[in-house]
């Protein structure tokens, strides 16, 4: 198993919709900033939004059992091998993400219970 990078490519906010539906004041995610770099392969990595990692999970699960030359779904959404483009399920401010396999092996920091 390979260890994923997870990129926050951006921050978002649907004026549109926060006008509609928002409460005062409501800004884009407080939690995750564009830049932010993650590495993550089976669990979440600390410090990452619990929600996000709920919609982002089985992107990086699939990714780090791949062989990161491959394209997702049989080459008719992304573009690029071994990469994913993601986004939290906050329909008034989601995040996005870039997901990317890499060649750095995950290690198992716990201990199997038998």
């Amino acid at each position: 198993m390979k260890k994923v990078r997870i990129t926050v490519l951006k921050t978002t906010l649907d004026q549109e919709l926060v006008e509609e539906y928002g409460v005062i004041g409501l800004r884009a995610c407080p939690m995750l900033k564009a830049g932010q770099v993650f590495y993550a392969d089976y669990a979440k990595p600390e410090h990452f939004c619990d929600e996000a990692w709920k919609a982002i999970y089985q992107y990086v699960f699939a990714l780090a059992h791949g062989d990161g030359k491959s394209l997702f779904y049989y080459g008719d959404w992304i573009r690029k091998p071994g990469v994913a483009i993601c986004s939290c399920n906050d329909g008034l401010r989601p995040v996005i993400f870039k997901l990317e396999a890499t060649e750095e092996e995950s290690e198992i920091n716990y201990i199997p219970i038998q």
